[in-house]
């Protein structure tokens, strides 16, 4: 009945045949489960220009970020600068929250959006311990004056709240959008498990977006939030796409090596990392006009195969961590990049690729 299937051994002897190790064969396979979780293929396009949300509405895949903005980091008008360029460079998504300097970066905002309004793809966030009674209308309303702003284009859940408080929220979400005052709701900082009792209460499949911190030195949501949101259609937000303040990833010697060879900065490779699959929207942070403008480059980069490998090695995800360590066979997780119920089976596809070797020969 099994007589065409090999054991390990009889593996192990046909991949020595064909020049390959199997371990090596399972770093392949773990290469392929990271590239089907993303949803690329050998490499990667320049970025789209637009992510779709979940209502059709259009964004790019390139914004700004204000967590520090409008708070003495830099002179005001030398930040004012630095987002204007970012808009002048089709960096349109701003993004910041009520509880950024307690609001100072909402009011620094508002003098930059003054006038463009129309331009601005405006995002703010609420906290989880404003969501009682009437707090998140309220939490509105105060990040609207300070914006100067009539609506907001996406209200955002800063951090989770308990499971039994999602259906109220997404009701005062709901309400807002009835109103008028945002236009889109969404989360952040959700994982897996949350997301799926999100969409289990009523509107709650009406989340444009999740938005998680993701870097190349941070690449924890791609065991389970990201293949979660490709599975659902929904994008996601990456903030700190350079990896954060203390963790930033810019002076890494390889991103300068694949920088170099596109003729331009590590953080722009790194920028066009992150948003190769073109369903994930970064966020960097800049008060220097300078920095913004090395950031815009991320949206006309090209990453090769090699450039991606590269990245992987220096860089190993969930799935580099079999990869790297050589184990004969893909993380215990795999199931979860998969389409639905079909699960890996490490020897059938080692069997493939065997079969495909021998054609080749």
């Amino acid at each position: 009945m099994n007589r065409h299937l090999l054991n390990r051994r009889q593996f192990s002897a046909r991949c020595a045949a064909f020049g390959l190790s199997f371990p090596a064969l399972s770093a392949m396979l773990a290469a392929q489960a990271t590239a089907q979780v993303l949803g690329t293929g050998a490499g990667s396009k320049p970025a789209a220009r637009t992510v779709k949300l979940p209502d059709g509405t259009t964004v790019p895949p390139l914004g700004q970020g204000c967590w520090h903005l409008g708070q003495g980091r830099h002179p005001p008008a030398v930040e004012e600068e630095a987002l204007r360029t970012g808009i002048s460079l089709g960096m349109t998504l701003i993004d910041t929250s009520g509880n950024y300097g307690n609001g100072r970066s909402e009011q620094f905002l508002s003098h930059v959006i003054a006038g463009q309004r129309d331009r601005i793809f405006l995002v703010s966030k609420v906290e989880g311990d404003q969501v009682s009674g009437d707090g998140i209308a309220r939490a509105c309303a105060a990040s609207l004056a300070r914006l100067g702003s009539e609506y907001l284009d996406l209200y955002l859940l800063h951090w989770p709240v308990p499971s039994a408080q999602f259906s109220g929220v997404v009701a005062a979400f709901e309400q807002l959008r009835a109103a008028g005052k945002i236009r889109a709701w969404g989360v952040s900082n959700f994982n897996g498990g949350q997301m799926e009792d999100l969409f289990r209460v009523p509107d709650g499949h009406r989340c444009a977006t999740n938005q998680v911190p993701y870097s190349l030195n941070n690449r924890r949501i791609e065991r389970d939030v990201l293949p979660w949101c490709k599975q659902h259609d929904l994008p996601v937000m990456a903030y700190s796409p350079l990896g954060g303040d203390n963790n930033l990833v810019v002076g890494d010697r390889t991103l300068a090596q694949v920088g170099t060879i596109h003729g331009c900065s590590a953080a722009a490779v790194a920028l066009a990392w992150v948003i190769r699959s073109g369903s994930v929207i970064a966020i960097p942070e800049s008060g220097s006009p300078a920095h913004v403008k090395e950031n815009a480059v991320a949206l006309s980069i090209a990453l090769t195969p090699r450039d991606l490998q590269t990245l992987d090695e220096a860089f190993p995800g969930p799935f580099g961590v079999a990869r790297a360590s050589g184990a004969t066979q893909l993380p215990s997780t795999c199931s979860s990049c998969l389409p639905p119920v079909r699960r890996c089976n490490a020897v059938d596809s080692l069997h493939s690729i065997l079969q495909i070797a021998r054609r080749k020969r």
